[in-house]
């Protein structure tokens, strides 16, 4: 009979220690999860702006309310006003109760031009609840890398009396964003034409928070 090797670990012992260490690069990995996000993720956040309503912040939402956040401009000329008409009509599609529960805010990316008067007068088309916001240009470039926005302005040749260029127009990302009072992006959704998509979203979020509320 062969003489059993000393020192050799048991086989039960060296399952036990693979688990466990499995078990603790595990826990280790979740526990660092969040330091470890991708920063190219958008991370939300908390909104604070002058608007068309006086300081606009999302602390005063309620809990169960939602902002719902496009990022465009006054002088745009198609995006934004087809997507702020889809806004008002997926709105007009909810129950009394829900709609009540959506704060859209544009969040102005050309606040050269875009005023509070200004987009005041512009959101008046869409509908009374529209809120405007008017970042200073750092604050709009610290949202849009929080928010997972970007926009590139396109300067055109021509120059106002004042020596100034204002024949630009500027692409922006056009998706909706729905956001809760402390600045997490609940639901994305992308760019369309019609109301479905956005009515599909805001259904499944706001049952959602009624369940859980």
């Amino acid at each position: 009979m062969a003489a059993r090797v000393k020192g050799r670990m048991p086989m039960r012992w060296i399952i036990a220690a693979t688990l466990l260490l499995a078990s603790a690069l595990a826990l280790g990995w979740w526990a660092t999860r969040d330091a470890q996000r991708d920063p190219s993720q958008p991370v939300g956040g908390e909104l604070s702006l002058p608007s068309t309503r006086g300081a606009f912040s999302l602390e005063q939402l309620d809990d169960n309310q939602r902002a719902l956040v496009f990022f465009g401009y006054t002088y745009c000329p198609d995006v934004c006003p087809l997507t702020l008409s889809v806004v008002r009509q997926a709105l007009t599609r909810l129950p009394t109760e829900q709609a009540a529960r959506v704060v859209p805010v544009l969040i102005s990316v050309d606040p050269a031009r875009d005023s509070l008067a200004r987009l005041e007068e512009y959101l008046a088309f869409f509908g009374e609840d529209f809120i405007g916001a008017r970042p200073s240009e750092a604050a709009l470039a610290d949202i849009a890398r929080r928010y997972g926005v970007v926009w590139r302005r396109h300067q055109g040749d021509d120059s106002d009396d004042n020596g100034s260029i204002n024949n630009y127009s500027v692409d922006h990302s056009a998706s909706l964003l729905l956001v809760d009072r402390h600045g997490e992006i609940r639901r994305r959704v992308l760019y369309a034409r019609t109301p479905a998509p956005l009515l599909e979203a805001l259904r499944a979020e706001l049952d959602a928070e009624r369940d859980t509320g």
